[in-house]
């Protein structure tokens, strides 16, 4: 049967719809597979880093793990260009204006330096940034609830964590009179977690003596000075000193000094105690914060400043016997998860 005109036209538009309504966007990534990037241009990511340490390159690489989940992986959907600036503020510096003349789509400042570096240069895109310690502090945001302008991101420092460090000396360590900090004190987010932990080691009666390296081939010759002074030394989230760890551990253990350090990346390498979180983790929650942005359309200032979500006591069993210490079945007790007693 021949049909009318208007039927005929009907009938194609009905299909055109169908079409249309069968073809579905791809699910969003909740981190456990992969999701399309949005078609279109490749994104264009920058990387900034201070310096090169073991808890930052896991950031960095959790960051770029996050973006490959959800469908943005460098040479296909996302050309990331990361750049280390060495520890070197003028490097630091220079590396943010190439972002910012580059048109980077988004930015990523790891560590307090390179995320002030970002914050004050890239004003053109969105800045996150990760492993910083205090960014109110350091003005890189209004609050943690409401960052404000284009920048946000995750700090590494839990709140608790210098508060139950002190309290696990205080318990286990009644020799402990007077503990030496290695910190550069020219580093913003160092001058936070100094004053940090003066004010909590005070609780427990025991006295902070300081030695300040401004680059790391001073750390070395900081701890020594240390040595005579106090009775055990303590690293906090020092980019500086941290760089540079492998020489702390070396005066330490050789003073027979108890070297209690800021995060569990540093106990792994040789410290021998310290509260913290995977930097892993850490930057991974800030590439999904990327995903919010670059994905679905998401503002800095709406995403509240991220947190580690787990911390936990990490104990070095052979840096303990280097540097003297006779680990007790109540530390080890302290540790909740096996993976952060180091044999």
């Amino acid at each position: 049967m021949k049909m009318k005109p208007f039927v005929t036209l009907l009938l194609a538009a009905s299909l055109v719809t169908a079409a249309g309504c069968g073809k579905q966007a791809a699910p969003e990534s909740t981190g456990g597979g992969a999701s399309a990037a949005p078609e279109g241009k490749k994104v264009k990511i920058g990387i900034m880093q201070i310096v090169e340490h073991p808890s930052l390159d896991a950031a960095r690489q959790g960051f770029i793990a996050a973006l490959k989940d959800n469908g943005y992986e460098d040479k296909k959907t996302a050309d990331i260009d990361y750049q280390n600036a060495q520890n070197d503020m003028n490097n630091n510096t220079s590396i943010a204006q190439k972002f910012a003349a580059d048109k980077k789509d988004l930015v990523l400042g790891i560590a307090t330096p390179s995320a002030l570096a970002a914050a004050q240069t890239v004003k053109d895109a969105p800045v996150l940034f990760t492993a910083v310690t205090d960014p109110v502090d350091a003005k890189l945001v209004k609050s943690i609830e409401k960052p404000g302008g284009n920048v946000t991101g995750t700090s590494d420092l839990d709140p608790k964590a210098v508060d139950q460090l002190t309290e696990f000396v205080g318990k286990h360590f009644p020799n402990v009179k007077t503990i030496g900090i290695v910190a550069n004190e020219g580093e913003r987010n160092s001058q936070v977690q100094i004053k940090q932990a003066t004010e909590a080691f005070a609780k427990h009666n025991i006295k902070v003596v300081k030695a300040s390296p401004s680059n790391s081939s001073e750390v070395k010759q900081a701890a020594e000075s240390l040595i005579g002074k106090a009775d055990a030394l303590y690293v906090p989230l020092d980019n500086t000193v941290v760089s540079a760890l492998n020489a702390v551990i070396q005066v330490a253990e050789q003073g027979k000094k108890p070297l209690f350090v800021g995060e569990n990346d540093s106990v792994k390498g040789g410290g021998f105690a310290g509260y913290g979180s995977n930097y892993y983790d850490l930057g991974y929650t800030t590439g999904l914060q990327a995903v919010e942005i670059l994905k679905n359309g998401k503002k800095p200032s709406d995403i509240p400043v991220g947190y580690p979500k787990k911390l936990d006591l990490a104990i070095n069993m052979k840096a303990a016997k280097n540097m003297g210490v006779e680990v007790t079945d109540a530390m080890k007790a302290e540790v909740k998860e096996k993976a952060n007693l180091f044999e």
